[in-house]
């Protein structure tokens, strides 16, 4: 996997929270930041999914079988 370095300006007091729960734990800070901005994206990435579903649930009455879809098209 290609490493970049990808600057973010954070508080102080973030980034020594940080540091200091790191060496604590023994943890390198760009594996513990990677990973925290990964599982952010998951659970945003579904927050933004169910919010979707919510909108268009009332569209669902227009809604059509998939094999209806798939026959109008001849498949």
């Amino acid at each position: 996997m290609e490493r970049l370095t990808y600057s973010v300006k954070m508080s102080l007091d973030v980034k020594e929270k940080v540091k200091d729960f790191c060496e604590r734990y023994g943890i390198k800070q760009s594996y513990f930041v990677e990973t925290a901005l990964s599982e952010k994206l998951a659970r945003e990435e579904t927050v933004q999914d169910v919010l979707e579903l919510k909108r268009l649930k009332d569209l669902e009455p227009q809604a059509v079988s998939f094999e209806e879809y798939l026959k109008a098209r001849d498949v």
